[in-house]
């Protein structure tokens, strides 16, 4: 952990971080500038997957939009000075969330966010919440677990978990698919079914 109380250093490492285009999912708290751990190639596999199995259930049947990481903020203007980066998330037809162009005004459907060792995604459930998602999927790496948050009286609400050994299926309401964690040969994959087929990805 490191505080920069220097204003010149700080302008100098976000300037630096633009430039080499390591700022890509940097966020701001409340106006303070927060610097996730940098996505690994397993992260970036994730997100690949899961914006595929979200277009085909969701965005070639004309339900909504995927995207992957998106700035979410609570501001219509001044929106940089508090906004999150989920890793992938989906705004269905009719969402209440309004897209500015640089930024949503307003939370997704279904938010993704995807651990490393040393971010916050749990401490991002009060501002999602607060936005107005209605599903939050954390994907925990240390150790492994699915966990599914619902919105509930304003309130994000852990609606169901999967884990090993004993792994059951979490299903969504916002997207039709249910995500389960299953052994893998080297690591846990994550079981994705749904959609009209019944198809089933393995991640």
């Amino acid at each position: 952990m490191m505080l920069i109380a220097e204003s010149h250093v700080e302008e100098r490492l976000i300037a630096e971080r633009q430039a080499l285009g390591l700022d890509a999912h940097d966020e701001v708290w409340d106006g303070v500038y927060f610097m996730p751990p940098i996505a690994n190639d397993e992260h970036q596999h994730f997100v690949s997957k899961l914006c595929f199995a979200f277009e085909l259930v969701v965005g070639v049947r004309g339900l909504g939009l995927v995207r992957p990481g998106v700035n979410v903020s609570d501001r219509d203007q001044d929106w940089t000075e508090n906004f999150r980066v989920p890793d992938v998330v989906v705004f269905l037809n009719g969402t209440r969330a309004i897209n500015r162009g640089a930024h949503w005004h307003g939370g997704p459907d279904l938010a993704v966010e995807i651990m490393s060792k040393g971010d916050r995604s749990r401490e991002k459930l009060a501002f999602y919440a607060a936005v107005g998602t209605r599903e939050v999927l954390l994907i925990d790496r240390l150790p492994w677990r699915l966990e599914l948050h619902r919105l509930v009286d304003g309130r994000m609400v852990e609606a169901g978990r999967s884990e090993l050994p004993a792994s059951g299926a979490i299903a969504s309401e916002v997207v039709p698919l249910t995500f389960r964690l299953v052994e893998g040969p080297d690591r846990p994959r994550i079981e994705v079914t749904g959609g009209e087929a019944g198809q089933q990805w393995l991640i």
